[in-house]
């Protein structure tokens, strides 16, 4: 019986969590008229109606343009994160330094990091939404933590056979951190994808704007249209579904890691 009522409290949390997913999905793809109507189980149906609505206010070349964006910081993210936890674990007094960094708040550096771009010329340009993303303290700190776990002795022994800092690097360390790799990947892809406040501050050309971006200009355009900003909303939230779906395990698995580490 108490098994029961816990498998019950379980699923009516799932359920809870899910419903505003599941509401989202179903208004997505739900007739205009049903919506204005209030009739909205009533007059169930089904209507490509929202996705050929976001077509025409361009949702897909956001969308194309957040993907290859944020990818780009990913990569970027990740090689300097392999070689700055590298020089970490090789003994760059500097851990401290990474670990305020990931204390301060984003918003915190917004400003000076507008005087920055502007000095720079870079302020209305690609260049403004990837170079200051390029590197990030979380994702250094989470490779660091990984080649910890990789035993001294292993590369201690490939010093002896005469591997250079290249050998030690990339063919010892980096098959072995890879999961690890994968997982601050999936972070840090999920935390650019859902910028919003900066894109806005550095950018005012609607052609350089972010998915996250372009979504609060378009539900200052249709305050009302619930189908259509359902369906940007669904449709700019599968990426990331996607990557935790896939990725899951790693993700946790990497931080249980950590903890014990």
């Amino acid at each position: 019986m108490v098994r029961l009522l816990k498998h019950l409290l379980v699923f009516a949390a799932l359920l809870f969590v899910a419903l505003p997913f599941l509401w989202m999905a179903y208004a997505a793809f739900m007739p205009k008229e049903a919506v204005y109507s209030g009739e909205i189980f009533s007059k169930v149906g089904f209507s490509l109606e929202n996705v050929r609505g976001l077509a025409k206010e361009g949702f897909w070349e956001r969308l194309l343009f957040s993907l290859g964006l944020s990818s780009t910081v990913v990569f970027l993210q990740l090689l300097t994160g392999l070689l700055a936890a590298y020089a970490l674990r090789a003994g760059l007094g500097l851990l401290p330094f990474y670990l305020v960094l990931m204390t301060v708040p984003t918003e915190l550096l917004l400003v000076p990091l507008y005087g920055v771009l502007k000095n720079l010329a870079l302020l209305e340009t690609f260049w403004a939404l990837l170079l200051p993303f390029a590197a990030s303290p979380f994702v250094i700190y989470l490779v660091y933590q990984g080649m910890r776990a990789v035993p001294e002795e292993l590369l201690e022994a490939a010093k002896l056979d005469g591997a250079g800092h290249r050998v030690l690097l990339f063919r010892i360390l980096l098959p072995l951190v890879r999961p690890t790799l994968v997982a601050a990947g999936v972070l840090a892809f999920a935390a650019h994808w859902n910028l919003v406040l900066y894109p806005r501050v550095v950018v005012s050309d609607p052609g350089l704007w972010t998915l996250q971006t372009w979504l609060t200009d378009l539900q200052r355009k249709y305050p009302t249209d619930w189908g259509l900003l359902s369906a940007a909303a669904l449709f700019a939230v599968l990426p990331i579904a996607l990557l935790y779906l896939l990725f899951e395990r790693r993700v946790v698995a990497t931080f249980e890691e950590g903890l014990k580490g």
